[in-house]
């Protein structure tokens, strides 16, 4: 996979010129008393979009088990930390994007930034970090990440480790 971009589900759509542009929906049972995207529905967004990546990039979970083709158990992960800063808010339902990228893969852990955007990726509602700690499934310390992970991280890059 070297030198081609990983494939995320919608791909064909809007491109960023680094990491990737993944579509998701906000759902009217979303919106608070105000009209306006909860909160605590911006991580969930950012959560879904990481998952469809990743699982579409073989390392992910079905139904609680891990994908066949995932023997290192990379997507045996917890959050270690989010960060969220509110640029716009989301008041209807519809098409949006997550636009995700890889700041810093470290022997165990990962950092990654995101932007809550509209579809085409122009506008930000908000944006932040959400950093994970790959875990020993067995023994529940923190594990080295796989050469997979290491090469589709570098695919997904953000500016500052390009």
């Amino acid at each position: 996979m070297t030198g081609a971009a990983p494939t995320p589900p919608g791909s064909g759509g809007p491109s960023v010129p680094y990491g990737v542009l993944l579509p998701v929906s906000v759902h009217f049972d979303e919106l608070d008393a105000f009209g306006m995207l909860h909160n605590a529905r911006y991580a969930v967004l950012v959560e879904r979009a990481w998952a469809a990546f990743w699982y579409a990039q073989g390392v992910g979970v079905t139904d609680g088990a891990q994908q066949a083709g995932n023997a290192q158990g990379d997507a045996f992960n917890v959050i270690k930390a989010f960060t969220i800063t509110f640029e716009a808010p989301i008041t209807t339902t519809g098409p949006y994007a997550v636009h995700l990228w890889m700041e810093r893969l470290g022997a165990t852990s990962a950092t990654a930034g995101y932007r809550v955007c509209s579809p085409d990726g122009a506008r930000t509602h908000a944006h932040g970090t959400r950093t994970v700690v790959r875990l020993d499934r067995d023994t529940l310390r923190p594990a080295r990440w796989s050469d997979r992970v290491r090469e589709l991280s570098d695919l997904i890059a953000g500016p500052a480790r390009t």
